[in-house]
């Protein structure tokens, strides 16, 4: 017997359908990408965030706002979505891409009250993608970048970051530098560079160490603080009294008996710190614990010894120094010794900090970032941890473009001549992405406080008479000129992958036409 078939749905269930429900989904996009919009930019501002239990992050990183915004809506999640994804395949341009994926909702939602198909703005949209990318590499400017230019992108990526008071210059060389250490043959070993983040003092205090930082203290206060050209075990056992594991009673029926005992502990003990003598280190991290009278022998010894170490900090100390972690005392060979210029216990306020620098591996380096507040480190980091990111997308994936919404403007323009090669009401839609792409250099006049619409016609003026424009934050306010003059640059990565995760969800979004929540 025919028949139509039917959902069965619960009597919780709502549904939302058609037009009603690309409105929705459309609108929760659009408010997750304005939340961001007024970040962007060297003159872009900050939010505040505020959990449930008081914890507040104040930030200017669009993927971090996403991120720590409390969002249910399943359509403004997908928009959280795409700056996570930019942010972990190329590290920067979060706020980009999540402002273009707003408004090429928001330039859907007019053409689909002009009657125009979902199917056809998606066809549309991806079209015009493909010219956006084709004209990002079209206008790559270098790809072989040499010290200068990796500053340049390095600053750009931080301008209008919380970096305090210290110059987005030095900072940027810093960034620069600790690549350099990482950098072989073109490829860049990116988990061997860490940021360690001290609040105290201030930003310009910044500083990059050849080593690894972490926080430890001193197993006893009477060990050496320093130790140069320090030879290093890293052990991960305890160092206290082998413990049996059958359950078992020992009858001490005299003195005798009961000093032999404590004797048979105290050389268990003391074979440990001579075991770990005996190897030539004169700097032992212990990821287990330490016995007080272990301690005491080894002091005798004047090893400058940690324990109870975490494994991250094991694994980052044997980068560094080029020592093995063993599983016990009884096997440390020499071999298994690392090495160091020097290894020091230096105090900032109530915390100590272990420096480890110019070790034998001499793989791992740290920018030891300052602040006079935890959320001026905790920004600064985010910036820091930027800019290594882009610097290092800029060697490793194609080079780079002129910044400060030039290169949106180029791929409009590009956009819009391509646009009368397309047939039927898709065109509408390949124009109505370039008018999306407009959105970034509109938000960077807005931002900087210029008319964003004269700024847009000056911009345009200037691309088609030829010349390569940007819109440029000085004194106070913004200049259309050529962002090259001012070394504004982006890598070319940061834009293609802004363009594909905005893309992706935005059409992702235009195509649902039903919403069904169970309750």
């Amino acid at each position: 017997m025919g028949g139509q078939p039917m959902f069965i749905l619960s009597e919780d269930t709502e549904r939302t359908r058609g037009g009603d429900a690309q409105s929705s989904n459309i609108s929760a996009g659009k408010a997750v990408s304005e939340s961001v919009r007024t970040t962007l930019g060297p003159r872009g501002m900050d939010k505040m965030l505020v959990s449930d239990d008081g914890d507040v992050v104040i930030t200017n990183d669009g993927a971090t706002i996403l991120d720590e915004m409390d969002i249910e809506h399943p359509a403004a999640q997908m928009l959280v979505e795409v700056a996570e994804t930019q942010e972990d395949e190329v590290g920067d341009g979060t706020t980009t891409a999540a402002i273009l994926a707003g408004e090429l909702l928001s330039q859907a939602e007019d053409l689909l009250e002009d009657d125009v198909h979902p199917t056809t703005i998606v066809e549309g949209y991806h079209e015009a993608a493909r010219l956006a990318k084709e004209a990002i590499e079209d206008a790559v400017i270098d790809t072989d970048l040499d010290e200068d230019q990796l500053v340049k992108v390095a600053e750009s990526s931080m301008t209008g970051k919380g970096t305090g008071d210290i110059a987005a210059d030095d900072l940027a060389r810093t960034v620069v530098e600790a690549i350099g250490y990482v950098r072989e043959d073109g490829d860049i070993d990116r988990d061997n560079i860490s940021i360690h983040t001290q609040v105290g003092s201030s930003s310009s205090a910044t500083e990059l160490v050849e080593g690894v930082i972490v926080d430890e203290e001193r197993a006893s206060e009477e060990m050496p603080r320093s130790v140069e050209d320090a030879t290093i075990a890293v052990v991960e056992e305890d160092l206290e009294v082998t413990e049996s594991n059958v359950d078992a009673e020992y009858q001490v029926s005299n003195v005798d008996q009961l000093n032999a005992a404590i004797e048979a502990e105290n050389n268990q003990l003391r074979e440990y710190a001579d075991k770990l003598a005996g190897t030539g280190a004169d700097v032992a991290f212990i990821k287990g614990d330490v016995d007080d009278r272990v301690i005491a022998h080894l002091v005798e010894h004047g090893i400058l010894v940690f324990d109870d170490i975490d494994s991250d900090d094991t694994q980052s100390i044997c980068a560094a120094t080029g020592a093995t972690r063993v599983g016990s005392v009884d096997t440390l060979e020499a071999e298994d010794i690392g090495q160091a210029d020097s290894v020091s216990v230096e105090k900032f306020g109530e915390d100590e900090l272990v420096f480890i620098e110019g070790g034998g591996a001499a793989e791992a380096v740290t920018i030891f970032a300052r602040g006079g507040t935890e959320h001026v480190v905790d920004e600064l980091e985010r910036a820091l941890s930027d800019s290594l990111d882009v610097v290092t997308v800029a060697i490793e994936s194609g080079g780079i473009v002129v910044g400060a919404g030039a290169i949106e403007t180029v791929i409009a323009n590009h956009i819009r001549e391509s646009a009368a090669g397309t047939e039927g009401r898709k065109q509408l839609a390949v124009e109505a992405y370039a008018d999306a792409i407009d959105v970034i250099p509109r938000t960077l006049a807005e931002n900087i406080g210029m008319d964003p619409i004269d700024a847009l016609v000056d911009l345009r003026a200037e691309h088609d008479a030829g010349s390569v424009a940007g819109i440029i934050s000085e004194d106070e306010t913004g200049v259309i000129d050529d962002p090259a003059v001012y070394g504004v640059f982006d890598p070319a990565a940061v834009k293609r992958e802004a363009v594909e995760s905005a893309t992706e969800s935005a059409t992702m979004i235009i195509r649902i036409d039903d919403v069904i929540a169970s309750s």
